[in-house]
Formats: structure tokens, sequence, C-alpha cells
């Protein structure tokens, strides 16, 4: 009862610091709203941005990791056509030097025949020098010809020359021009003179326009008319010879057929040729030993002497490694494998995927 008597007593001082701090609170209620939004403003910005580092690590960690399994997974695949390269490589070119071996093999021994070319040579030699006679023989003939001919066309001229200018002969009054008084003999055009008949009017031979392809008159003649070409005879022409004679006409056309090469020869004709060149080869041969290929694999197989190999008197040696084994680096064979590189050894070793070997 006392403290409520008290309360009492103090009400109105009570009442007037509640106004007081009220109004304190109002005139601060502004500036603690502002510092409550700036100090919200930067905790969530500095949450953000934490975050977004957050994000950003693990973003790069993320590109990081994948980027790494494309550039191993691209590394993998040009490893991979590397040495699938490398080994076609390696296979064409021993399969180059395996066709290069037997195709000389098989020229040497099937095709390449010195002797057959030899008498092939011969041959074509004897040829050219029928063929460059007979042709020396047809040149000479032309020739003969041509000249022939051309004094034929001189004396013609001549002839037409002579007839052409007739009124030069002499008379028995006055002498030519050819038979000068002064000259003990006279000239030759003289006596050809003599000899010719003079030329008329329709021996002269007709001029031939300038232009052949002109249908149409130049209007210095009377006739004004296009020109026009001469239809062709109508009648039949008379064979022109010489003739060859019909024995050698019959004789062309009855002659028996000459087949071709590709007819001629027989279709075993290699395998034949192949017999006779290991008949040949076995009568050649000195002695019947065999030569055995030093690999293991071909031991029990014999070993065909060449062409080039052999000879009239002796088979040349070969020098093998079986013959000298004090020069041996090891005593087992050859191995022809693929020689490893260390690089491709590795290969799928060297990654390691959710903490296992590849």
């Amino acid at each position: 009862m006392a403290a409520l008597g008290s309360v009492r007593e103090r009400l109105g001082e009570l009442r007037l610091e509640y106004i007081v701090a009220h109004r304190l609170a109002e005139d601060n209620r502004l500036k603690e709203y502002n510092a409550a939004v700036a100090i919200q403003s930067w905790f969530r910005g500095c949450q953000v941005r934490a975050y977004l580092r957050y994000l950003h690590k693990m973003v790069t960690v993320i590109q990081k990791w994948w980027r790494g399994y494309v550039a191993r997974k691209y590394f993998r695949s040009k490893v991979k056509t590397a040495y699938f390269i490398m080994k076609m490589n390696f296979y064409n070119e021993m399969a180059v030097r395996i066709q290069k071996r037997w195709r000389g093999y098989f020229v040497r021994k099937y095709v390449h025949n010195y002797y057959a070319l030899k008498r092939y040579l011969e041959g074509v030699a004897i040829k050219n020098n029928i063929v460059r006679k007979e042709l020396d023989k047809y040149a000479d003939i032309k020739s003969r010809e041509q000249a022939k001919k051309k004094m034929e066309n001189e004396e013609r001229e001549k002839e037409y020359h002579a007839r052409k200018m007739h009124y030069l002969l002499s008379t028995e009054q006055v002498p030519g021009i050819y038979n000068s008084p002064y000259r003990p003999f006279p000239d030759s055009m003289e006596i050809r003179l003599q000899k010719a008949r003079p030329l008329s009017h329709k021996d002269r031979p007709m001029e031939k326009p300038e232009n052949p392809d002109l249908l149409y008159s130049d209007c210095r003649d009377a006739f004004s008319f296009p020109i026009m070409q001469p239809l062709p005879p109508i009648g039949m022409k008379r064979p022109q010879g010489p003739f060859r004679d019909t024995a050698e006409v019959l004789q062309q056309r009855y002659k028996p057929l000459e087949p071709t090469l590709r007819v001629a020869t027989s279709i075993s004709s290699v395998e034949e040729a192949r017999e006779e060149l290991k008949r040949q080869e076995w009568r050649r041969g000195v002695h019947d030993k065999g030569f055995a290929p030093f690999s293991s694999f071909h031991k029990t197989k014999g070993y065909d002497p060449l062409i080039h190999t052999s000879s009239d008197y002796k088979q040349i040696s070969f020098v093998t490694r079986a013959e000298q084994p004090e020069k041996w680096v090891a005593k087992k064979d050859f191995r022809t494998v693929f020689t490893p590189v260390p690089l491709f050894d590795k290969f799928g070793k060297m990654y390691s995927k959710t903490g296992g070997i590849v």
C-alpha cells in the first residue's frame, strides 16, 4: 500500500518522464531506422558477396575438372591416333619391302630374259636395216620421179612459149632473133619454133576470175546478169588406170589369216616358260645341294636358285648367319616384332578415375 501511494505521488513526474522519453524516441526513430537499414544492407552485401565468391570457386573447380577430363580424353585420342598411324606406316613400309623383293624376284626369274631380249634386239636391228634400205630405194625412186616430172613441166612450158612466140620464127627473107647471121649455129629456141605449132585462140587457157566465189557480174562485160556455176556433166566418168594385176588382187583377197600375237600365244605360255626355265636351271646346275634360309619358319623349305645368281660353271655362294656362328650376338633367331616406345607403354596408366588406376 505504501508503494502504491508513492507511485501515485510520483504519477505526475512519471508522466512527464514518459512524455520526454517518448519524444526522444520519436526524435531518434529515423536515425535508428537508417542505421538499422545500413547495417542490414552491409551484412546482406557481405553475405551475398561471400556466396558469389563461393559460387565462383565452385564454378572454377567444376570447369577445372571438366577441362582436365576433356584434355585427357583428347590426349588419349591423339596418342591412340599417333600409335595407329605409326603402326600403319610400319606395316606399309614392310609391305612395300615385301612387294619390292617379290617383284624383283619375279621379274628376274620369269620376265627379264637376257638372251631372249638380246635375240629380239638383233632381230629389230636386222629389220631396221631392211626397212632403211627399202626407204632409201623409195626415196631414190621418188626423187627420180620428181626430177622427171620437173623436166616434163619445164619442157611443156618451153613448148607453150614456143607456140606462143611462133611469130618470131625466121623466114627465107628475114632471119629471126634466135637465128642471128652473126652466130655460127642457130639457137635451140629457133629449132623449137620450127617444130612447134602456132598457138590459136582456142588453145589459149581461159583466164580465171580474181574471185571465183563471186556469183555476180561487175558490169565490165556485156552480160550483167548473175553468173551461175555450170552443172556437172551427166555422162559416166571413164575409169582411170593403171590397174594392178588380177593375180595380185586375188592373192591379196584370199591370203591366209595372220593371227595376232594374243591369238597365236597359248593360254599356258607363262606356265610353259616357267617349266622351261626350271628345266634349264636344273640342267645347268653343278650340284643339287639345296640352300636353306636362316629363318626358323622356312628351315624345312628348300631354296630355288635365281637366274642372276647361277652361271654355267658354279653357283655364287651366299654368306648366311648359319655359316658364321662366331659372329652371332645371341643364339636365338631374329624376332621380327614392333619396336616398343616408352610413351605408349604408359598409355592408360597415367591418370586416375575416382581414385583408381586406369
